[in-house]
Formats: structure tokens, C-alpha cells, sequence
């Protein structure tokens, strides 16, 4: 499982979800070999960090979580400001190098590390990476484990995959920067221009612009590839691709009785529900979460069905289950609900009770129940909406012949 994770992330690189942390990465494609490693582990180190503690449920986490997200803004906006302005860099160097002259008179350079570093660190705090099917697993393991020393190494390994990747792409950027060396003008524009990337990647992050412009990009292809490691590593085939892979086309067949919706720590929309109350309804259960990409590409479709089918009989019913800490809080998740505009039921699952009732292990997840209140098809991920409709139509079909 190391090296499928390992491999999974490597092949981050290819989905949009990085986009929004390539301008911090690249603007030092120009340090050295020794920078831009220790600025890859900071943000190694600090993505299995925080990832780990994401499926601890307590307050300090979340706060934490938050807090550092806003200091890492901070500092990238300190960063922006110091490739702008030589002037500006100085300025904020200068504690840095007051600190190693302290510590070793001989030591000129304690800045240079220490930027690095902080640099990785406060890009780890703003990676957000999608959760395709590797990275889906290795979450949904951790909630329902716990966090563990396990889950550690898999995201430290998925974390090396992508700064595997991701450097092999900046020191290849740095034979640009090498050959416009000669030129100083040049460099010059070229770190100002770096450095207004990186201020505009921290506003439109802090705004949460990153969302919406990400929402018009599809992660299937990655999605894809991804699933094609799950199911040709041999000694995962057994049990991973039953839990990832979706059913065939028309695969009804009953899955057993719909487990339980409680355990909920607040409704939105509606008032609590259970399996007994849905009898003789078909019943669609979303897992999703706000901040996932690929949960944001299944919802126009999940909106349209439970518009389009509410008057068949069709009760939809999201189950928002958090992936980071901060998709813990219920008034963001009450926020994200209105701005998405969904008006079916979501029950707020910051427990993990339903996502574990249901032995769930991905974002999004579809689960459709007949009007008897019987499993009889299930899909994970994007994709494949013509065929999840035709399931709604024909267990609705079922429905008004029972």
C-alpha cells in the first residue's frame, strides 16, 4: 500500500487541485538544489501532519487548523511582497540573520534555510489535494482507525509522490531561469512577475475564489489512472477494488437493508430522518463534503435529480461527512449549503456514524434504496450520470408498480 500511495502521489500533478499552491513552488525555482528540497519536505511533512490529525475530532485540531491556515497566508503574502521588492526581502530577512549571527557568528545563512522551510510549511497548511481513489482510501481508513503511526507513513508517502513530481517539474523550470541569468533585467521582471503570481495565488486562496475556478475542471482522468493502480497492484485487488470500484450498469441486485441515518450531529433542511421514516420512498444518499472538488462536479447533477424526481417519490439526502478539519465546522457547512443552493436534507456527519453505518469509503459516494428500504446500487466518484438516472428511474418504475 506504501507504493501505491507513493504512486498516487505522483500522479497529484495531474489534477487541478494543485493548481492553486504551483505559484508558491515555482517562484523558487531559482534557489538551490538544497532550498527547494527543504521546501518540499516542509510541505511533505506538514500535509501528513495535518491530514492525520484531520480525523481527530477535537476543537484545538480544528482551531489549529484554521489559525494555521491564516498564518500561512500571511506568510506567503510576506513572500510575494519580498520577490516584488529587493528592498522588502531585506527588510524581513533581517531578523533571521540578526538570530544566526547570535547563534554562530560564521553562520550568514540561517535565513535561507529557515525561508524554505516556512515556505513548505505554509504550503502544506494550504494544500488541499482531491481525494481520488488512493488518497480516498487512505483518509477514509484513518476515520474509521483513528489516527496511527500507519496512516502516517501512507500520507507521508503519498506527500513524497507529489514532491516527487512537482520538484522534477521546478528544476526543469530552472533551466529557463538559468539561461535568462545573463540577462539581469530579465530575472529581475521574472521574480517580480513570480512574486504577483504568488500574491494573487494567496488572495484568490483566502477568498476562496480557488473553489470556483477550479469548479469548471474534471479530475476523471487522473480519477482514472488512479483506479487503474487499484486494480492492477496484486495484492490490493481483493480488497480494495470491492470498496472503490463501482457496481455494473443495472447491477440491482439487493445489497442488504439500508443502515441507519443516526448519529447526525445537527440537520439541515429537514428535521432528523431515519431508514424506518423512508420507507416506501426512493432514497438517495450523497456522501460529500464542501471542499472537495470532485463532491462540487456531482452536485449540479444531485440537485437537478432531487428537483426533478421529488414529485416521483425521490428523497434525496446528503451526508455531509468532513475530509479537513475546518469542513468541521457547522457554520461553514451551513454557509456552503446555502451558497450551493441545496435544498434536500444534509445531515451533518462530523462522527463519521453514517459514513461507518454504511462502510463508506470515498468522496462523493451515491447509495440508492428502493421504496422497501433495500440497497440496490452504488456509485463512487464522478462520471457515469446517465446511467445513476436511469438506476432512479427504474427503482421509481419498481416503486409505483409495488
Amino acid at each position: 500500500m506504501l507504493l501505491i500511495a507513493f504512486l498516487g502521489g505522483i500522479l497529484t500533478v495531474l489534477s487541478p487541485c494543485i493548481l492553486p499552491v504551483v505559484p508558491f513552488l515555482f517562484a523558487r525555482a531559482d534557489r538551490s538544489r538544497s532550498s527547494v528540497f527543504l521546501t518540499l519536505s516542509g510541505m511533505v511533512l506538514t500535509f501528513a501532519l495535518v491530514s492525520s490529525l484531520a480525523v481527530v475530532s477535537s476543537e484545538w485540531v480544528i482551531q489549529a487548523n484554521n489559525t494555521g491556515r491564516h498564518l500561512a497566508l500571511i506568510v506567503m503574502v510576506l513572500f510575494a511582497l519580498s520577490l516584488i521588492s529587493a528592498r522588502v526581502g531585506g527588510w524581513l530577512a533581517r531578523p533571521f540573520v540578526l538570530l544566526g549571527n547570535r547563534i554562530d557568528p560564521a553562520s550568514r545563512k540561517m535565513s535561507g534555510p529557515l525561508a524554505s522551510v516556512l515556505v513548505g510549511v505554509a504550503t502544506g497548511l494550504l494544500w488541499a489535494p482531491c481525494a481520488g481513489p488512493i488518497l480516498g482510501v487512505i483518509l477514509s481508513g484513518a476515520m474509521l482507525q483513528g489516527a496511527n503511526a500507519g496512516t502516517s507513513l501512507l500520507l507521508l508517502a503519498y506527500g513524497m509522490g507529489s514532491a516527487l513530481s512537482l520538484g522534477t517539474l521546478i528544476f526543469a523550470g530552472r533551466g529557463l531561469v538559468s539561461r535568462l541569468k545573463p540577462s539581469i533585467p530579465v530575472t529581475g521582471w521574472l521574480r517580480r512577475g513570480a512574486g504577483c503570481a504568488v500574491l494573487l495565488a494567496a488572495v484568490v486562496i483566502s477568498t476562496g475564489a480557488d473553489n470556483k475556478l477550479l469548479a469548471g475542471t474534471s479530475s476523471q482522468g487522473s480519477t482514472a489512472v488512479e483506479q487503474g493502480l487499484l486494480e492492477k497492484v496484486p495484492k490490493v485487488v481483493d480488497y480494495f477494488v470491492s470498496k472503490v470500484s463501482a457496481a455494473s450498469l443495472m447491477e440491482l441486485g439487493v445489497k442488504g437493508s439500508m443502515p441507519p441515518l443516526a448519529g447526525a450531529v445537527e440537520w439541515l433542511n429537514s428535521a432528523p430522518l431515519s431508514s424506518e421514516s423512508l420507507r416506501g420512498k426512493v432514497v438517495l444518499v450523497d456522501f460529500w463534503t464542501y471542499d472537495c472538488i470532485n463532491c462540487q462536479h456531482t452536485l449540479p447533477y444531485v440537485k437537478d435529480w432531487a428537483k426533478k424526481y421529488e414529485k416521483d417519490g425521490l428523497v434525496v439526502i446528503g451526508v455531509h461527512t468532513p475530509e479537513y478539519p475546518y469542513e468541521k465546522i457547522i457554520d461553514n457547512v451551513r454557509k456552503q449549503v446555502k451558497q450551493l443552493g441545496i435544498g434536500y436534507p444534509v445531515a451533518i456527519d462530523n462522527n463519521y456514524a453514517i459514513w461507518r453505518a454504511f462502510d463508506n469509503q470515498y468522496w462523493p459516494a451515491h447509495y440508492f434504496i428502493d421504496a422497501k428500504g433495500q440497497v440496490r446500487y452504488s456509485h463512487f466518484g464522478e462520471g457515469r450520470y446517465a446511467e445513476q438516472e436511469k438506476v432512479i428511474q427504474q427503482l421509481l418504475e419498481e416503486a409505483k408498480a409495488g
